[in-house]
């Protein structure tokens, strides 16, 4: 099955090796129709603390990593990350 890809906004990279990101989506209400934002804060592993506050940050899903952090850094501002060798990156077997 394939992982799932989001895209948002890092809120908070105050943690050690990890980030906020702030997920919204657009849906229509059941009832009145009218289109309306939802959102929704995910922690995702930066490994090597690239992203900051304010950058716009594709994140894919991943083992669980801890209680909340089950998402993986790929891409910062159109950028793509190297992937920690613990998540099929260089040098893994």
């Amino acid at each position: 099955m394939p992982k799932r890809v989001l895209t948002g906004r890092v809120v908070s990279d105050k943690m050690d090796k990890t980030i906020t990101v702030l997920v919204e989506r657009r849906v229509m209400h059941p009832l009145y129709k009218k289109i309306i934002r939802r959102s929704k804060k995910y922690a995702a592993h930066d490994e090597a603390g690239i992203a900051k506050e304010g950058d716009i940050v594709t994140i894919e899903e991943c083992r669980p990593i801890s209680k909340r952090k089950s998402w993986l850094l790929i891409a910062c501002n159109g950028t793509p990350v190297p992937r920690p060798a613990a998540f099929g990156g260089e040098g893994s077997a």
